[in-house]
């Protein structure tokens, strides 16, 4: 998958991956504030969309200052996406908004961390990685900051640096079931609790 934007095939850097449409409501405006910063962490990243045309301009400008860090493809390919949820190690969404958002599970569904801003759709899905207790299938941020978004993608990388924490998050989210069954089941278990509430003895 690298091969497709000429980015170096060997090597142990965490990949980062960002399939979306290219504008505001997607974290596209903080996402340029943040991205050179990102890239100068010991990262690469492939982004595949399109949107905006001052998106399309700055990527493009960035792609080349980074040739070997920062893959661009302003295009819609669903072949190349699903090659980057599969092979990336990490799937950045920092929406400013985001009603459901289907990404983050399947990018989880593929063993992909997704490092996302709490909001919406992404709030409901992804649960915060506590290295304590272990537990959690992703990275999250709340604030709508260039500096929230970059402290997130630091963590991530921090901890794709300690294996043992890495596939953690990694089975978490790969276990993790968003089907009908489990919504029923969580349906069905508020209405007993509610039931047994509203039926008490000697009523």
């Amino acid at each position: 998958m690298l091969s497709e934007f000429y980015l170096p095939e060997h090597t142990d850097v965490p990949l980062i991956g960002i399939i979306s449409r290219l504008a505001d409501q997607k974290g596209f405006d903080i996402l340029a504030e943040a991205l050179e910063r990102i890239m100068e962490l010991d990262v690469m990243m492939v982004i595949l969309g399109t949107g905006d045309r001052r998106y399309h301009d700055l990527l493009a400008e960035m792609g080349k200052r980074y040739p070997m860090k920062l893959g661009v493809k302003l295009a819609y390919d669903n072949r190349l996406a699903h090659l980057i949820e599969a092979g990336a190690d990490m799937f950045l969404m920092p929406s400013r908004y985001e009603p459901c958002g289907l990404n983050q599970m399947m990018s989880m569904r593929y063993g992909t961390v997704p490092v996302v801003r709490a909001t919406g759709g992404l709030k409901d899905t992804v649960v915060q990685y506590s290295e304590k207790k272990e537990t959690g299938t992703g990275i999250s941020f709340g604030p709508y900051t260039p500096d929230g978004l970059f402290g997130a993608v630091k963590k991530a990388v921090g901890l794709f640096g300690k294996p043992e924490h890495w596939n953690n998050i990694v089975q978490n989210g790969m276990s993790a079931d968003f089907s009908w069954r489990a919504s029923a089941k969580k349906h069905e278990d508020r209405y007993h609790r509610a039931l047994k509430k509203r039926i008490r003895p000697g009523a």
